[in-house]
């Protein structure tokens, strides 16, 4: 800490030096200093961003392959369960286990039913039949090489744990892990190193439901290790998967879990929520834990991340991005310096001319080169130094009379009347060539243009309308029969004065955002009616309309401050303004739009005076 204070007053002390310097000293401070600000500034944001962006994504693909996983494992153990059950031939089964102690017949349904178990299923490695009252199991192993049933007695079954857990549980079933400590008491010569799991299911008679047997099928890892792979893992990284009662059935790191099993992992895991995220610390590692719990038979995945490794991505893109901002940032001190010089070295050369000049020697001139600020400061002082030498203001006076007279000639020759007039001619000259169509474009076109650089600002809704219609003679000569027009309005208010232009507003929105946009016919309506409280104005056309989000954002664009507004609708943002400024704050415009069409209606106060013109 005390070596980056020492660095900070070194440096303030070199910015107390450097301010009092060379004017080019302090361009390269400045300049210097921005570059270093923005530069430290962009490489710290950057890799915030980059760090948050990448633990976020790696968080959720976790979670995301987690769920999926989860759902294929609990898929693969309804799988068993269905297989486990025998259907159809359930009461043959249950009168072949009655009667096997004295029908040979029943002993050999019961062998035939063991394989057809054992050989429907290429991860079944054994599959037992404990018969209750005979005490006595059949069985089938691939470890036996001719894999043939075999039978033997079974005095000690009755007292394992998993019997009686199979014995009293409600589904008739028993999933048993041989990753735990039951793995010691199968009971069953099983081989723990192929299979990792047991599933016990009792069949029962159907009428006293009274248990006759338990059919054990173990199963070898094929088939989950197969699903489990599809979680991407590196070697620092843990998975478990474990059952509602926390009994695991993968484990993928022996050391991890003893670790995990001997702390306060579980509880953590319980507080913190069964389907979430936590943190837990073991050894000199801090974990970011993702679990995922299956929804009906809260099949738990829980993976164990370091918290390095998540950090890691983005620590490399961190060292990438201060080596690409060291590298600008050498680059651009050397640019400073050279502009800096580059600006500077005119300023020199032009405040040797002027002491020069202070000594009364007015036979010199600066040198002028480019078109910036210092160029032009050359340039004036040359000019200064012409009229101080040679006295000729009067010189300079006339030069601006002329220019003045220059641009007044200019105006008239652009005159609009001009135009006006040039368009008169062109539509004479049309209807002799007979180009009827042609003539009513021009006189259209030039009733518009006088029309708009008349100097009235107020017009009448006559006038406004007639204006329209020379308006879309010019837009249906560019889009034909597509487009129909139709007008709506009461005499009585005919002199009603409106804002110039107003109407051409809403229609030219209705042909850009109607027309335009679709290759059918479009219909627009120019209704205006006396309301109970206002003059309504509307335009309606049945366009393919305007989206809900995008008619929210245009309506609360019209209301906001000329300096905060970023919306693409200026034209209706100034119409509503002028409304606004003129008739008050119950004027303005109304805009409503579904899938039939758009319609967009000038409000102005009935019997409302202006409240500015």
């Amino acid at each position: 800490m005390s070596s980056i204070q020492h660095l900070v007053r070194k440096f303030i002390r070199f910015i107390q030096y450097k301010s009092t310097s060379k004017l080019v000293n302090k361009l390269i401070l400045l300049f210097a200093t921005i570059i270093i600000l923005v530069v430290v500034s962009l490489t710290y944001i950057s890799y915030k961003m980059i760090e948050t962006e990448s633990v976020n994504n790696d968080i959720s693909s976790n979670k995301s392959n987690l769920r999926l996983v989860n759902k294929n494992l609990a898929n693969y153990f309804a799988e068993i369960e269905q297989f486990s059950l025998p259907g159809l031939r359930y009461a043959d089964l249950i009168s072949a286990i009655t009667n096997e102690p004295d029908d040979y017949m029943a002993q050999l349904y019961i062998e035939d039913y063991l394989r057809s178990l054992f050989y429907a299923r290429q991860d079944v490695e054994h599959v037992y039949l404990y018969l209750v009252h005979p005490n006595k199991y059949y069985y089938i192993s691939r470890e036996n090489p001719t894999i043939k049933v075999s039978y033997d007695e079974a005095n000690q079954i009755p007292t394992e744990d998993w019997f009686k857990k199979t014995i009293e549980s409600d589904e008739y079933d028993y999933i048993q892990s041989l990753l735990s400590s039951e793995a010691d008491t199968a009971g069953y010569a099983v081989n723990t190193e192929r299979s990792f799991m047991g599933y016990h299911r009792t069949l029962r008679t159907l009428i006293d439901r009274e248990p006759q047997a338990i059919v054990s099928l173990f199963f070898n890892k094929t088939n989950r290790d197969e699903i489990i792979r599809d979680i991407p893992r590196t070697e620092r990284e843990s998975l478990i998967l474990l059952n509602d009662n926390d009994v695991p059935f993968y484990v993928s790191n022996a050391r991890m879990f003893e670790m995990q099993r001997s702390s306060d992992f579980y509880a953590l895991a319980e507080q913190e929520g069964r389907d979430g995220l936590f943190e837990w610390t073991g050894g000199n590692d801090r974990y970011l834990i993702i679990s995922d719990v299956e929804e009906t038979a809260q099949w738990r995945l829980i993976k164990s991340i370091p918290y390095d490794q998540i950090y890691q991505s983005a620590e490399t893109s961190r060292n990438v991005s201060m080596g690409i901002g060291g590298i600008f940032l050498l680059v651009s001190l050397i640019l400073v310096s050279l502009t800096s010089n580059a600006i500077t070295r005119p300023l020199i050369h032009l405040s040797r001319k002027m002491n020069r000049v202070s000594l009364g020697n007015f036979d010199v001139e600066a040198k002028v080169q480019g078109r910036d600020e210092i160029a032009l400061l050359s340039r004036q002082f040359n000019e200064m130094v012409v009229r101080t030498n040679d006295l000729i203001n009067e010189r300079y006076k006339m030069k601006l009379v002329e220019k003045s007279a220059i641009l007044k000639a200019l105006e008239a020759e652009i005159n609009p009347h001009f135009l006006y007039n040039a368009l008169q001619a062109i539509s004479t000259k049309s209807l002799k060539s007979g180009e009827q169509d042609i003539a009513e474009m021009v006189d259209a076109l030039a009733l518009t243009l006088r029309y708009c650089i008349s100097g009235q600002d107020i017009v009448s809704l006559s006038d406004e309308m007639k204006h329209i219609e020379n308006y879309l003679v010019i837009q249906k000569a560019r889009f034909g029969t597509r487009l129909r027009v139709d007008y709506d309005w009461d005499d009585d208010i005919a002199a009603l004065e409106i804002p110039k232009l107003s109407i051409q507003t809403l229609v030219e929105n209705s042909i850009k955002h109607g027309l335009e946009k679709v290759s059918t016919t479009v219909t627009i309506h120019i209704q205006a009616r006396l309301e109970d409280e206002h003059t309504r104005i509307s335009v309606r056309d049945d366009g393919p309309g305007i989206l809900p989000e995008q008619l929210d954002e245009i309506m609360n664009s019209l209301d906001v401050e000329w300096e905060d507004w970023k919306g693409e609708s200026i034209g209706l943002k100034n119409l509503h303004t002028r409304l606004r400024l003129i008739y008050g704050s119950e004027a303005g415009i109304e805009i409503e739009a579904d899938e039939s069409g758009t319609v967009m209606s000038i409000l102005i106060p009935r019997g409302g005076k202006r409240a500015n013109v």
